[in-house]
């Protein structure tokens, strides 16, 4: 019995010292599993970037825009998010959010890339101009097969932003008082447009612009202070009651909804900082989205438009095509203008020069050695 029960304390003892042993080595190694999920967690944490939109809350733009930045999330596996604004949500104006992504107030916006013509006059080539390229795959070849992009990026950069690329909207039209079936026609009417570059070659054909904003289009058409307005597309138009003012739609000749901007693009442009803090596996997805995001879009308000147009008929509205002849003579008028505002800086020169050699190039054939002829005796 005492031999039994010595032999019994003796393996107990020997026991105890190992299972101690194996006990602290489990905590020691749970205290530091844990601190490495701590530490994963951390690394893996979310980045969240606040991006403001010049879509209006409650306008099918915001809606779509909304709608992607709330995927970002589950596509990136909860590594980024994208934290939309509507309009003037946290800056105020244009301007105001330009140097609100420049300062790291917003890491993101989508504006209309057309807005920062004064700011970077090379923005003005970056989307559709009178006369221009006016397809828009012609604008995805130019940014995503001939070099555009990579121009672009070096140009923002500039400013401390990464313009990560362009998402397709719409062609801008004009609603009308009267019909309008050619330039002559044009001759005299009040039209509201935008400034810039449209504005001047609209006024080579007698035309009277006026520079007003969305919210004033309606009233100054319904007084009659002005004859005509271009605005957005036919779906946004038609919900700002343009039908109820006027009786005509002018569009180009067919297959082209404008002469004057026929491919107005937005983008995403982002802090330039913030850009290059993020993973490159998750700047890719960013890239990789933009562009399902611009079809998209794109295809989204073209689908409203068709309907649109539907309702514009419905209320009496009647559509007036300019001919490809005016859309030539209108080419013309426009490429001395063209040249004006590549020459504000190189940047804007570069892109121009990249423009007219793909608009020169015979698969496009817009433009000939001959108009560039006639265009230099017109500078």
């Amino acid at each position: 019995m005492n031999s039994n029960k010595n032999i019994r304390n003796h393996c107990e003892a020997a026991d105890t010292p190992p299972r101690r042993s194996f006990l602290k080595t489990a905590a020691v190694g749970a205290a530091f599993a844990g601190a490495m999920l701590m530490g994963a967690g951390q690394a893996q944490a979310a980045t969240t970037w606040k991006i403001q939109s010049v879509w209006d809350a409650g306008t099918v733009g915001y809606d779509l825009f909304e709608e992607w930045c709330e995927s970002i999330k589950e596509k990136s596996g909860g590594e980024l998010v994208f934290k939309p604004y509507p309009a003037k949500a946290v800056a105020a104006d244009n301007n105001a959010l330009f140097d609100a992504v420049r300062n790291g107030v917003l890491q993101g916006m989508n504006p209309f890339t057309l807005y920062w013509s004064g700011k970077i006059p090379a923005s003005v080539f970056l989307s559709s101009y009178p006369a221009g390229p006016d397809q828009p795959h012609q604008w995805d070849t130019m940014f995503y097969s001939l070099g555009m992009l990579e121009k672009t990026r070096e140009i923002y950069k500039k400013y401390g932003l990464f313009y990560v690329g362009p998402i397709q909207h719409d062609a801008n039209i004009i609603h009308s008082k009267k019909p309008v079936n050619s330039l002559e026609d044009l001759k005299g009417m009040k039209i509201r447009v935008p400034g810039g570059m449209v504005a001047e070659v609209f006024q080579q054909f007698g035309v009277s612009t006026v520079s007003l904003p969305g919210s004033d289009i309606f009233p100054a058409l319904e007084k009659g202070t002005i004859d005509a307005a271009d605005y957005v597309g036919p779906a946004v138009n038609y919900e700002l009651g343009f039908s109820q003012v006027t009786d005509y739609i002018i569009f180009g000749p067919p297959g082209v909804m404008s002469i004057y901007q026929p491919v107005d693009l937005m983008d995403l442009t982002v802090n330039l900082r913030a850009w290059n803090a993020l993973d490159p596996k998750l700047q890719q997805l960013v890239e990789d989205e933009v562009r399902i995001y611009s079809q998209k879009h794109y295809l989204t308000i073209q689908k409203r438009n068709i309907e649109a147009m539907e309702k514009f008929k419905a209320d009496g509205d009647t559509v007036t095509r300019l001919s490809q002849e005016d859309l030539r003579e209108f080419r013309r008028a426009a490429i001395p203008i063209w040249y004006n505002w590549a020459n504000k800086n190189e940047d804007a020169k570069e892109i121009f020069d990249m423009q007219l050699k793909y608009m020169m190039n015979d698969t496009v054939g817009y433009i000939t050695e001959e108009d560039l002829e006639a265009a230099k005796k017109q500078m």
